[in-house]
């Protein structure tokens, strides 16, 4: 079966992992991508993830820097639906390539531009780094850790994340473009690469913002690692009181939740005089017993668990092979080589890995489809999206936020939810942030009348999506084949946490649990304890790619007039950012270690602290630059006691970092960061979290925006997931309150008001 972007042409002028990761989705998805790299070109050898990353290509060769080059990829791109890039700004204007003049000659091209950063500001200029990219956001410094100091994650997160947003964003924009047969310029920058995975912790109610917490075990006892007699490491993924409940009779430490100061209130747990005893006696008790006995007591009560396991471990797996994200393929130089699959599952148009990237000449590519026709029914709305209705049956993260992105690109998002509300409101901010631009319909779904009254719903959706775990939609009647034959067309997505088949498919799925299972954890923690991550990695991955799942079908059912079922999990996620660490191979390099509070790979990339307490990130990664630090730094020593290539691989703690370590320590950070940048150095400031929310780079290149709510006051949070020139996105509301729309959006249905008048008698819908 064709994939969902059969016949769409792409154009993949970029260099780095998130223009490459976006394009490959894509290409997995059936986009006939083109890549166009320089003659000679080995910039992307060195990283093993690229082999999975280019894979479902052509790839051409072309001298940009010649006429006869760039006259070439001109007319390339001339073929194609899109065209993407990732260049700092200022380069394409240079050579023409700008949206705008691009645009111009071809105007039913979707320009997609991925900047490492940003549109404009000093920063803006820097070299693709993951570790840059974390400092400037603050994600650096949200992660938990022991010492308050920033912290480098050994896989790039952040770019992980601008790579899936920007595939959701090219997905959206060539739905667009197949209904108005128009293109437009497309932005996806590193900061709405971070904006998608941080949605719940770049935020702000007034003068309260997330904290960090003085450990890397997690911040709240409910929801933290906890070590076993045996030495072994596991998460406990308590998150509702129900679950916490079952573990403390397992544990025997009911007493607990009558503690002074809980009483009997689980929200009081998260009061941060109550999380450090309730974490201490959680430690001792988990102390008495090995792992394995821990994990059979557990399960048998239903309590959400993961122990801490290896990548490999988690790869080779079941639950892997059973979603089908482990996959071989002979290279013709290499051997044999282990990558990851498609993380996204569609029934009608599924995409598949079909082959490594195939070199092609110019003149020997296929020709590509026709273009729209100009002037189709469709005039420009609020976003891409906008026309397309989404019932959002989703909760907590991985599921509810996906609709959040939809509703960024344009689409009117109703979120239903029980009359008492989604679970995840209470934790405040984080609900907040994840559930923006929707309203909000409370509706008792298991009674009759709630169920019939969802069906008139369907009738008049494009989108339905849930998160519930494996069997409850079908025991509710609102699995796929049932929605289908209400509606044909209607497109149905479902989130769970290890997917429909395997070992682990019926057990609940939280983010951390999937990060200790997966390998993440202990990936992070090197020869230390396990870390685990603040950002929600797998739950916001698992929303982004389940968002291009939605998109795809949409896509998909412009040409056969058909909807489709939608399937990923957290599990598949958790391969997918790692691709670039699982693709496996003989004789690959090694991935960089991590450790307690990790400030880095190595001593030219690394955090380090300035005279006036503030810190700054390095990400020295070229000989050059080693000579260039040792001046900028006026130590020309350094540079005749080692090469420039040994400089590259001193370990994040030896003679050489210690040194440097000194050198800035002497000298304030935004003359050091003068110093550095002045002599081409690549270096960027670690912000702290409040520093986020007045930062004139960020705030120069939009990354948050004010709003109220009723509940909390003035909000400041992110602005958006990407920028279209023709059809601006954009949140439409703040999140709503339960039950608060819900009459309103049944009007809008066609429900008439003497039936939502005893619907709403019967208790079947709430309004707020």
């Amino acid at each position: 079966m064709a994939g969902a972007f059969e016949g769409v042409r792409i154009i993949d002028l970029t260099r780095g992992l998130a223009g490459s990761m976006a394009c490959m989705n894509l290409a997995d998805h059936g986009a006939d991508v083109v890549r166009v790299r320089p003659p000679g070109d080995a910039s992307q050898d060195a990283h093993p993830g690229f082999i999975t990353w280019n894979r479902n290509k052509t790839v051409v060769e072309l001298d940009l820097r010649t006429p006869p080059g760039l006259q070439a990829a001109r007319g390339l791109i001339a073929t194609a639906a899109a065209a993407v890039f990732d260049t700092n700004p200022g380069e394409l204007e240079r050579l023409g390539l700008d949206s705008t003049t691009l645009c111009a000659a071809n105007p039913a091209l979707l320009h997609a531009w991925l900047p490492p950063y940003g549109r404009e500001g000093r920063w803006s200029q820097l070299p693709a780094n993951d570790a840059l990219l974390s400092a400037i956001t603050g994600v650096a410094f949200l992660q938990f850790s022991y010492e308050d100091r920033p912290t480098q994650l050994v896989t790039p997160q952040a770019t992980y994340g601008q790579a899936m947003i920007a595939t959701a964003a090219i997905g959206a924009g060539l739905y667009e473009r197949m209904q108005s047969g128009r293109g437009q310029g497309l932005v996806v920058s590193g900061l709405h690469g971070v904006s998608a995975v941080e949605s719940g912790g770049a935020i702000r109610a007034g003068e309260t913002f997330r904290l960090g917490t003085n450990s890397s075990r997690g911040g709240i006892p409910n929801y933290r690692l906890y070590q076993c007699a045996d030495g072994a490491w596991f998460f406990l993924g308590t998150l509702t009181p129900q679950f916490f409940i079952k573990a403390l009779e397992v544990t025997d430490l009911m007493d607990i939740i009558t503690m002074p100061g809980i009483d009997g209130d689980f929200t009081n747990l998260l009061r941060p005089e109550n999380m450090a005893p309730v974490a201490a006696r959680l430690d001792a008790r988990f102390a008495e017993k090995p792992r394995e006995e821990w994990m059979r007591l557990l399960g048998e009560a239903g309590v959400p668990k993961g122990p801490v396991g290896t990548r490999e471990e988690w790869f080779a797996g079941e639950t892997v092979a059973a979603n089908n994200m482990r996959i071989e393929m002979s290279h013709p130089t290499l051997g044999t080589v282990t990558m990851p699959g498609v993380s996204v599952k569609l029934s009608d148009t599924p995409g598949s890995v079909r082959h490594f990237a195939l070199p092609a000449r110019l003149e020997e590519l296929p020709q590509a489809g026709a273009a729209p026709a100009p002037g189709a029914n469709r005039a420009a709305g609020r976003g891409p999206l906008a026309g397309v209705r989404v019932l959002d049956l989703g909760a907590f993260i991985a599921g509810t936020f996906a609709p959040t992105i939809l509703s960024n690109f344009g689409a009117d998002v109703v979120k239903i939810e029980s009359p008492e509300g989604d679970a995840f409101r209470t934790y405040g901010l984080i609900f907040i942030g994840n559930n923006r631009g929707k309203r909000s319909l409370a509706l008792d779904l298991k009674s009759p009348e709630g169920r019939e009254l969802f069906y008139d719903l369907v009738r008049e959706s494009d989108v339905v999506l849930d998160n519930y775990r494996l069997g409850v939609r079908e025991r509710l009647g609102i699995d796929y084949a049932t929605l289908a034959r209400i509606n044909p067309r209607i497109i149905s997505c479902s989130v769970t946490g290890y997917g429909p088949e395997g070992p682990l498919a019926p057990d609940p799925g939280f983010d951390p649990l999937v990060q200790a299972r997966s390998g993440m954890m202990a990936a992070q923690g090197g020869d230390d304890e396990p870390v685990f991550h603040q950002l929600p990695v797998n739950d916001t991955a698992t929303a982004i790619m389940a968002a291009f799942g939605m998109i795809a079908a949409l896509h998909a059912r412009e040409r056969t007039g058909r909807g489709q079922n939608v399937e990923t999990c957290l599990a598949n996620q958790s391969i997918l950012c790692q691709s670039g660490e699982l693709t496996r191979y003989e004789g690959r390099p090694a991935n960089p270690p991590g450790g307690r509070d990790c400030l880095g790979v190595g001593a030219l990339q690394r955090f380090y602290e300035c005279a006036d307490g503030e810190w700054l990130g390095m990400a020295a990664s070229a000989p050059a630059h080693f000579q260039q630090l040792a001046t900028a730094l006026a130590h020309p020593e350094w540079a005749g006691r080692m090469t420039a290539e040994q400089a590259l691989t001193e370990p994040v703690t030896g003679r050489l970092a210690e040194d440097i370590a000194a050198a800035l320590g002497a000298i304030p950070r935004d003359e050091a960061l003068d110093r550095l940048l002045a002599h081409g150095v690549p270096a960027a400031p670690a912000l702290r979290l409040e520093q986020v929310f007045t930062d004139p780079f960020l705030a120069a290149n939009g990354f948050l925006e004010d709003y109220d709510h009723p509940l909390f006051g003035p909000i400041t949070g992110v602005r958006g997931y990407g920028e279209w020139s023709r059809t601006p996105g954009g949140f439409p509301c703040r999140a709503p309150l339960v039950g608060e729309h819900s009459a309103e959006i049944l009007r809008e249905y066609g429900i008439p008001d003497g039936r939502i008048e005893a619907l709403i008698a019967a208790g079947v819908v709430k309004q707020g």
